[in-house]
């Protein structure tokens, strides 16, 4: 089995490249659906993010209030670095049970957007980097997310750089075109990053 990690920074285009992927056979294994999985009522992940940041990061159903929990972490590094150190244990755990669900020699694509971040890079086969200049990104951010400029510029800045993803890759493929050009670059990538 061919273990692909999928990565790239906050709204680069790495949804579009997974969906593609998945079209075409691969499993698409999405950290940050893992992310919220680990963290829903009832479960023992939930339970030790309340007894690390308290009560006030629940809604009021009982389920996590992520925007409470982001204002907690987001400019607190130490903070932050206890959230990761309860929910990435999870995360990989659950990434490993779905992995040995692969249909032989199915490639499995890890879409992890903060692989370089976590320091994870040499745990996979090939590094695809998904890249777009950064003006494009906070664009697509205060567009489709409806972020304020500085916010969608200071999400950027809280993660890895351009040159420290490339440093990592395999392969880059660079998103500044359209959906379709970006659709189409993967199929032509598909041969060389699950081959020898």
């Amino acid at each position: 089995m061919t273990r692909i990690a999928l990565t790239g920074g906050i709204a680069a285009g790495k949804s579009t490249v997974a969906d593609r992927l998945a079209e075409i056979g691969a499993l698409v294994i999405d950290s940050d659906r893992l992310a919220r999985e680990v963290v829903e009522p009832g479960t023992d992940g939930l339970a030790e993010v309340v007894a690390a940041f308290g009560e006030g990061i629940l809604a009021a159903d009982g389920s996590l209030d992520r925007p409470a929990l982001g204002e907690r972490v987001f400019a607190d590094e130490e903070a932050r670095r206890t959230l990761e150190g309860i929910i990435h244990p999870l995360v990989r755990a659950r990434a490993a049970q779905l992995e040995a669900e692969a249909g032989p020699g199915q490639p499995v694509v890890h879409d992890i957007p903060l692989l370089v971040e976590t320091g994870r890079a040499e745990e996979f086969d090939r590094v695809l980097v998904v890249e777009t200049p950064e003006a494009e990104r906070v664009e697509r951010m205060v567009r489709d997310r409806g972020m304020a400029p500085e916010e969608a510029r200071a999400r950027i800045a809280a993660q890895a750089s351009d040159a420290e993803r490339r440093a990592a890759a395999d392969v880059v493929l660079l998103n500044d075109g359209s959906r379709e050009e970006l659709r189409a670059a993967v199929d032509e990538l598909w041969p060389s990053i699950t081959g020898p």
